[in-house]
């Protein structure tokens, strides 16, 4: 595999704690996510999942160790400059959406543009980058809806052209279909393979093994350290496959209706 590294993590740790009280909530850890990737995380409740995707989303440092994204060492940057990066390369799909309720979808989306020190677009550009990247995920008819409008589903497609506004190397999703039915889990799962199969590099956390044989390799992790990693490209096919059919045989169902 030739793909460019996007995550590198080394012997990466993180303490909480002071003194003879100290809790190692990752211990070590070593992983490598190359482009194009599309990845599920899983692991027992306390395994250092959030953690993990807090580091990595440029939200914590660790204690010890290196993380570099996309060929840089961010692990000792401070505050300001893990934000600049959290802007500029990720985008966040989270369980709970976080959606701000007083804007519409338009202004949801348009909101990483606004926090772009560098590169700052025209308000007529950034509107119409915001409206393309609702296209992408079928809600230009929702722009102007207020998340309280919206069902659970399509706020987190609103949340997904959020998180691709910005042209990210890397989409973190954070159990993206927890809060979800299962026609809304299907719909959004499609848009992820649809994302992955147009070159998006996807780190996804699950506690779900249905969603997780979804992706092409799955890590698991137990008590801060790399208990498994195993490739599921195969098995990953045979789950995409079934979900389109599964999601074209409810469009013809509507459409009889």
């Amino acid at each position: 595999m030739n793909e460019r590294i996007i995550i590198e993590t080394v012997d990466l740790k993180k303490i909480y704690g002071m003194g003879d009280i100290q809790v190692a909530a990752l211990d070590g850890l070593s992983i490598k996510i190359r482009q194009g990737e599309f990845v599920s995380v899983m692991g027992p409740s306390g395994s250092g999942k959030s953690t993990l995707m807090n580091i990595l989303g440029c939200l914590d440092r660790p204690t010890e160790g290196q993380y570099i994204l996309n060929g840089e060492d961010i692990s000792g940057l401070d505050k300001v400059a893990l934000a600049n990066i959290r802007n500029k390369q990720l985008g966040f799909i989270f369980q709970s959406y976080n959606l701000l309720p007083r804007m519409d979808a338009l202004e949801n989306v348009i909101l990483p543009m606004v926090y772009q020190r560098e590169n700052n677009l025209p308000s007529e550009e950034r509107q119409e980058k915001a409206m393309a990247a609702l296209e992408s995920v079928g809600l230009t008819d929702r722009a102007h809806h207020l998340p309280k409008e919206l069902s659970g589903g399509q706020q987190q497609r609103v949340a997904i052209a959020r998180a691709l506004v910005n042209d990210p190397v890397l989409i973190l999703a954070d159990e993206p279909t927890g809060n979800l039915d299962t026609q809304s889990s299907n719909e959004i799962l499609e848009l992820l393979h649809d994302m992955h199969e147009r070159g998006r590099t996807i780190m996804m956390v699950t506690h779900e093994s249905e969603i997780a044989d979804h992706t092409g390799r799955v890590i698991y992790i137990r008590d801060g350290k790399l208990d498994a990693d195993r490739l599921n490209g195969k098995n990953a096919k045979k789950m995409k496959q079934k979900l389109r059919e599964t999601m074209a045989a409810t469009v013809s169902k509507g459409g009889e209706a």
